[in-house]
């Protein structure tokens, strides 16, 4: 099945592995015709903007889908993160647990949006702990 994707002046897609801009000064619209990795500007996260332990694991698990040809080194490096935050933050098993199945089960898009929910718990409890003085 086909995607419309409308892309703004100047933003940027992630297809296929090539980083695609769009260099008018308008809003086009493209047909991507075939399943290819697909991730919009505001799905991607930088390697400088992966500055927690959430981010890294979201950046990762982005690599895995746009560059499969390094896909093991990539998993590798995602169960050592997991593991490192579920025995900081025993909370997030349940999260790990649907992100990993994604990820077990090729669907790394998937696994993406989860992991921006963990993103977002991440935030959540770095605020309270903030707000109570504690050090995460």
């Amino acid at each position: 099945m086909a995607l419309k994707l409308s892309m703004k002046a100047n933003e940027r897609v992630i297809a296929g592995g090539a980083v695609i801009r769009n260099a008018t000064g308008k809003t086009i619209e493209i047909m991507v015709e075939n399943e290819v990795p697909l991730l919009r500007e505001k799905e991607i996260l930088s390697e400088a903007k992966a500055d927690t332990p959430c981010k890294r694991v979201y950046f990762v698990i982005q690599l895995m889908y746009i560059d499969g040809e390094n896909l093991g080194k990539y998993q590798k490096l995602y169960w050592e993160l997991a593991q490192d935050i579920i025995h900081a933050a025993p909370s997030t098993t349940e999260r790990f647990k649907t992100i990993s199945e994604a990820i077990y089960n090729g669907k790394y898009y998937q696994a993406l949006k989860e992991t921006r929910k963990l993103m977002q718990y991440e935030e959540k409890v770095m605020g309270l702990a903030l707000k109570s003085g504690k050090r995460p």
